[in-house]
């Protein structure tokens, strides 16, 4: 039976799901439920300056994007930092972690862009007994406003400099979560790691109005007729997430460093491709929103299965085993050729793939007058569309086609060797370097 503990940075958990610092992780009373139902780990509410607590709004924090099912795709939330009392978060994690000595518990601190704010909070954390720290550099809303947050996450100079000071204080791990509000994610990134972080994780939430009121005549969530940006998470923006992680799961500077991926890890199958681009561990916030605590026994249960089936007995058999497999588009094989092929046992005869291609792509679908979809291999340029319309799944699929057999809408052989932009003689590039 597979193995789901995780060892990421030392730190032990009895799986790699942990709850991200959000709402969830706010107080002793939320995470402890956390953990009876079975998350792995928990970074706890992001923690401020010792003082008078933030002051949060006391309207609507949240706002939504559904499907057409009305399944929750995305929250703007415009929450700022915990708004309790430092002392008594603290308080708290000591006793959440002396209770439950198994699971991990992370501290997720913002404070001013001062040495001396950083060198106050983290003595107090330490003691708390907590397992590491994360550095919020990614809230979007609020915080950053007050030179915080994101305002720190996109000056990789800032990222270094703070992450310096906390490896000087703070004597065990130190995790630097990114902003995706950024040109390239890289660069944040290798300046985390250039301070001696031990890992990052990311994303963070995506600057956003996700709806306005048009009764209002504003951004919704609306505070008194009035509404602003908040930070995006959810399942819509988990393929942003899943680049991000990949690209620095690849770079050159920081292929190989621990990563904690976060951004619309809904079930055991979004965790496991995470893992596979180069993820450690993941940390969930908006499914245990929209689900409750216990979606966390569907995603055990189900990696659980997959790693069986797969014969993989720990998460580190698996975990970066997809990184090799990207690339840039430059390097994609251009003689690779495929045909959309319609399974027609298993078409309803929508017509939805002949609608789609006819109208917005290659016009390489038929439609015969007792509605009989069929694929035209001599305009087929395998975009995968027709794919990705079908209501039914496998109904259609893209098939490749054979070294030496006939590609109709070229007139040509498919070609056996590889070949790629670099070379392509179409490319100026590959002429000039003749």
């Amino acid at each position: 039976m597979a193995d789901l503990t995780t060892n990421f940075l030392g730190i032990t958990s009895p799986n790699p799901f942990w709850l991200a610092s959000a709402p969830p992780t706010d107080k002793e009373y939320n995470v402890r439920r956390a953990f009876e139902a079975g998350w792995g780990g928990v970074v706890w509410k992001t923690l401020g300056s010792e003082g008078p607590p933030v002051v949060n709004v006391n309207g609507p924090r949240y706002g939504a994007i559904y499907g057409a099912d009305r399944r929750l795709l995305g929250l703007n939330n415009i929450e700022l930092i915990t708004d309790r009392p430092l002392q008594t978060n603290l308080e708290e994690i000591t006793r959440v972690k002396r209770d439950y000595p198994d699971r991990a518990l992370i501290v997720s601190i913002m404070v001013p862009c001062e040495e001396e704010a950083w060198k106050a909070i983290l003595p107090m954390v330490e003691a708390t007994g907590a397992d590491g720290i994360e550095l919020n550099f990614g809230c979007p809303h609020g915080m950053a406003e007050r030179g915080m947050g994101s305002a720190v996450g996109q000056v990789p100079e800032y990222i270094t400099m703070v992450t310096e000071w906390c490896k000087q204080y703070y004597s065990k791990p130190v995790i630097v979560k990114l902003t995706p509000n950024i040109t390239d994610i890289r660069k944040p990134a290798q300046a985390a790691f250039k301070g001696n972080a031990d890992a990052v994780s990311l994303i963070n939430t995506i600057n956003s109005i996700t709806s306005v009121n048009l009764d209002l005549m504003a951004p919704e969530p609306t505070i008194d007729g009035k509404g602003t940006h908040g930070g995006y998470c959810g399942p819509a923006v988990k393929p942003i997430a899943l680049n991000m992680v990949a690209e620095i799961a690849r770079d050159a500077e920081t292929r190989g460093k621990p990563i904690s991926a976060i951004g619309g890890i809904t079930t055991w199958r979004d965790a496991a491709e995470f893992m596979v681009m180069g993820a450690g561990n993941v940390q969930v916030c908006t499914a245990a929103m929209t689900y409750g605590f216990k979606v966390v026994q569907e995603m055990i249960s189900g990696l659980s299965q997959w790693m069986d089936d797969k014969g993989y007995a720990a998460t580190s058999d698996f975990i970066g085993a997809g990184v090799p497999n990207v690339t840039d588009w430059q390097y994609l094989n251009l003689n690779y050729i495929t045909k959309a092929r319609i399974d027609q046992d298993a078409c309803i005869k929508c017509g939805r793939c002949y609608a789609a291609c006819e109208d917005t792509s290659h016009q390489a679908i038929s439609m015969s007058p007792d509605r009989v979809f069929e694929v035209q291999d001599d305009e087929c340029v395998a975009c995968n569309l027709c794919v990705d319309v079908c209501p039914v799944e496998n109904c259609i699929t893209m098939v490749e086609l054979q070294p030496g057999e006939m590609d109709k809408r070229t007139g040509k052989p498919v070609p056996s060797e590889y070949a790629n932009w670099t070379t392509h003689p179409n490319n100026p590039a590959a002429q000039a370097a003749e």
